[in-house]
Order: structure tokens, then sequence, then C-alpha cells
């Protein structure tokens, strides 16, 4: 074989993206591979933030190219592109400033959904991600309390709202603007245009994905924002327990009829572990989320054990995504959080976050030229 960067990148068509499935040839352009002699230097991108992979993928690289022979040496760089990927039908009202929304769902309270989203979205950032996190339940906020931001107050700015920012996470929250212990009463129509100012009077800064903790059920909430913003996709929450899952069944069927993808379904309290004996033991159930998968065709992305110090973190302010990376419980919400990552890596792009808005307006009228040209 002779050595070209062709040949380099031919040679790559063979050397698999773990969390895409895609071959990493696809990543790399014939501009970003350069070789001399028997050395390669080459760059590839993938579609997801790639902290935590990149030092693996970049091994598995070298070690691939050194495997030919023609090869004496190899240095290889992967970085993270987030684009903006496509979304349901009809979808038309853009947030500028955000590439893609994920609804986190259950159907269902009392599944770990709140803590749920907001250890996905700090595992994203920790990933190299930007990120933020919405509050949409209107009703019952809990993102302000969960995060260390209780009693915060977002600042006004140019007519619209600048979100606070906790562990690197954006955050907004109607939390923030009534008092904690106060009953939010409204009516559905209320709740709507409460969610609405939230989504598109809030000055989010660069965003790759905004995480929206959404309330239970499958109602106006649901409804509004599938019709306000185009959805990437939503993640479903959910227990093993067969009551869990009849409601996270209608959360996906309302999702699906108002053309939201289902990105993949997490596991939430999925098994106990006795911190002194060891012993593994299946509360609520087990299987819940194969079974969706069974019926639905949605990956599972990931199970989490009912564990006290998620409770004890989130109780705190200080998430155990960030309380105590390093620990088991995080390092589950990691994987969770690339397996998404890299599911939304693989749907198409938006077409319309690629051209430009075109705005044509009529040539200045000429003095004594009433057609102006």
């Amino acid at each position: 074989m002779t050595l070209t960067p062709s040949a380099i990148q031919t040679a790559l068509q063979s050397l698999t993206d773990p969390l895409t499935g895609n071959d990493l040839a696809r990543g790399v352009s014939g501009r970003g591979i350069h070789v001399e002699g028997d050395c390669v230097r080459l760059e590839v991108e993938v579609g997801y933030p790639v902290e935590g992979l990149r030092s693996e993928l970049e091994t598995r690289i070298r070690a691939h190219l050194l495997a030919l022979p023609e090869v004496r040496a190899v240095e290889a760089r992967v970085t993270g592109k987030i684009n903006a990927h496509a979304t349901q039908p009809g979808a038309t009202r853009r947030l500028p400033e955000v590439r893609n929304i994920i609804a986190v769902a259950s159907g269902k309270g009392g599944v770990g959904k709140s803590a749920t989203a907001v250890n996905l979205a700090l595992a994203l950032a920790a990933e190299g991600a930007r990120v933020g996190l919405l509050d949409a339940d209107i009703y019952g906020p809990s993102l302000p309390r969960m995060l260390g931001l209780a009693g915060e107050r977002p600042v006004p700015e140019d007519g619209r709202m600048r979100p606070l920012v906790a562990h690197g996470v954006q955050v907004m929250s109607i939390g923030f603007l009534v008092e904690e212990d106060t009953p939010v009463i409204w009516r559905s129509p209320l709740v709507t245009r409460a969610l609405s100012q939230l989504l598109h009077e809030t000055r989010w800064g660069a965003v790759d994905y905004l995480l929206v903790d959404m309330p239970p059920g499958t109602g106006d909430t649901q409804l509004s924002l599938a019709q306000q913003v185009p959805v990437t996709g939503a993640v479903m929450v959910t227990t093993p327990q067969d009551i869990a899952l009849l409601d996270v069944r209608r959360g996906i069927r309302m999702f699906e009829k108002v053309g939201v993808r289902i990105l993949g379904v997490v596991e939430n309290m999925s098994f106990y572990l006795c911190p002194h004996c060891g012993a593994r033991e299946a509360i609520f159930g087990a299987g819940g989320g194969e079974r969706l998968r069974a019926e639905f065709g949605v990956d599972c992305l990931g199970s989490l054990p009912l564990d006290t110090r998620i409770r004890a973190a989130g109780d705190d302010g200080r998430p155990i995504a960030v309380d105590a990376p390093e620990s088991p419980v995080a390092i589950r919400y990691r994987d969770i959080a690339r397996q998404l990552a890299g599911r939304i890596a693989t749907l198409p792009r938006d077409a319309r976050a690629r051209f430009p808005n075109i705005v044509v307006e009529s040539a200045p009228r000429k003095p004594g030229d009433p057609t102006g040209n």
C-alpha cells in the first residue's frame, strides 16, 4: 500500500466509533490527514462531546494505523463538534442559541426524572458539551433546590432573563421567580404562557443540548413544547415496575403522535445494592427497559441503582455527578450521557441550520425613476 491520505482514510473505514457505530473515516477529510514519509498526523472529528473518550479513541486510532506495515509513527487528535439535528415536522420557532432540545419525561411522577435530568445535564457538561437545563414543571419546580440555587433570582437584561449557572450548566426555572413555599395556582393557559416565556425570554448562551425537565403526565406542557419549539427528541425515565411502565407507554405514544422521536429509555431504581453485604435486589422488578425496547424499538440508554446518595446529594444542592464524580453511580450517569450524545449524533442534520435567512428588500428608489431601477 502506498502511504497517502486517501489510503489512511480507507484504513479508518474498518475502525468503528463505539458510540455511533459508524466508521471513524467519516470524521476525517483528506485535508485533515498529513503524511510525511512513514509518519502520519491526522485529526478526527466526532459528532458528540468527546472529553471522556478522547484518550481512548486516540489510542485506538494510533494502534489501528500502526498495524499497517508502512506506518512507523502516528499522531492522532480527536475533536467533538455538536450539530443541530432534525426535529419534529412543523416546528419552526427555533431558539437561535440552542442546537438541540431534549425533553426528559416520565409520564409518571416519583420515578426520579428530575434527578436524572439534572445529573445527565451535568454529565454532558463534564463530557465537554455546552448545556442548558429548563425546569418545565411549573406547578412543582425542583431544580433550584437540587442545584443549590434556591432563593436566587435571574438578572433581567434587555427585556430577557439571563439564566443562572450551576456547575457549568445554564439553568432556568419558574422556581427562581416565585417563593419556594408559594404554590403556583394557575390554569392551563397561564402555564402554557409561562413555559413559552421561560423558553423564549431566557437569554441562553450558546447551548449544544438544552434538557427540559418535563412535568409528569401527557398534558398541556408536553403538547406546548412540541408545538412551540423544534425538539430533537425525548428521553423517557422509568422504573422497572409495571405501573410505571404503563404511564411511560402513554408518554411514548404521546410523543409519537406529535412527531417527537424517542431517543431512549433510562431505567431508574433498577436495583438496590446493599452497602453492607453486597447483595443485589430488584425491589421494583426487573427488565422494564428491555420490555419497552422490545415493544417500541427504543434504545435502553442505561440503568441506575436505587441509591440514597442520589437523594441526599440532590437535597443538599450538590448532585452526585459533581459531588462524587468517580463514584459508581456518577460513572453510570456519564455512560448514559455518552450513549445519549452518540444517539443524537447519528440523527440527520437539521437542514434549516445550514442556511442563513435570506431577506429580499426592494432597492432604494432613485430620484426621478418611479420604478427604482
